[in-house]
């Protein structure tokens, strides 16, 4: 059955992302969420229910976690995770650096995740215990053995203009003790991008189930090692998340804990 559900899947995920794509250049309606920098487009809310069309007529009994419109009922058991657009802002300002993540929830695991790039028609799949493809040829984490060698990745919460807690600090020192730290818009794009070893980490303090879901699950299908920041079990319901090749982690999680320990 996992096949069939995979199936949905990359459908959803590329026919999203490819309307997506054929809009990117016309002229956006925005509204915002909670403040000017979270905002939402009317083809976060097209695409979304796109993605959210196609699950629901094949398998009308799941239940929906959708970033957009929140939970839509089902079974408890199968839970498609959706974010129709990851990377919004860049989106608004036409920034082709976005991507569509759908991921399936069995019974309290992730058990698929596929992550759609329509900018570079790279469409990112992995299956629990089978391994993480990119455009269906296997990847696999770096092998960058130490942080003093490695790029990674972060973002930032929609409120850092307030937040006490903003990942500055964390950037700083990253920044010093790495070879450089990318931040573009994007966690879905990172961690799939940690996946195939572009990148060799990637950590954020705050995000969604929809931002994590089948990036997680990619990175540690392709020999990758998520956490949360002190290490342990990632939390989906609320998800702080360090993403590496492994061999770079506890460097990472040392680097955090110096941070957020003073």
């Amino acid at each position: 059955m996992i096949d069939a559900y995979l199936e949905v899947a990359v459908e959803a995920a590329t026919r999203a992302g490819a309307l997506l794509r054929s809009q990117i250049g016309g002229p956006r309606e925005i509204s915002y969420k909670q403040s000017p920098t979270n905002l939402v487009t009317e083809m976060d809310r097209r695409a979304e229910a796109l993605v959210v069309e196609l699950i629901r007529a094949r398998f009308p009994d799941h239940s929906i976690l959708a970033e957009e419109r929140g939970s839509v009922a089902g079974s408890p058991s199968h839970r498609w995770i959706v974010d129709p657009l990851d990377g919004t802002t860049n989106y608004a300002h036409g920034l082709p650096i976005f991507a569509v993540s759908v991921a399936l929830e069995i019974e309290g695991e992730i058990a698929l995740g596929v992550v759609y790039d329509p900018s570079r028609d790279e469409r990112f799949v992995a299956v629990r215990g089978r391994g993480a493809t990119l455009n269906g040829g296997p990847i696999r984490v770096s092998a960058i053995p130490r942080l003093a060698e490695s790029l990674v990745g972060t973002g930032n919460q929609y409120n850092i203009h307030d937040a006490v807690d903003s990942n500055l600090a964390e950037h700083a020192l990253l920044s010093r003790r790495c070879q450089s730290v990318r931040e573009i818009g994007s966690a879905v794009t990172q961690l799939a991008s940690v996946a195939a070893g572009r990148l060799d980490g990637f950590w954020e303090l705050r995000l969604g189930a929809w931002d994590v879901a089948a990036g997680t699950l990619l990175v540690e299908e392709a020999g990758g090692r998520v956490s949360n920041l002190a290490g342990g079990p990632l939390d989906l319901a609320a998800p702080a998340v360090v993403a590496s090749n492994g061999l770079i982690h506890a460097e990472i999680i040392q680097t955090l804990r110096e941070v957020r320990d003073r």
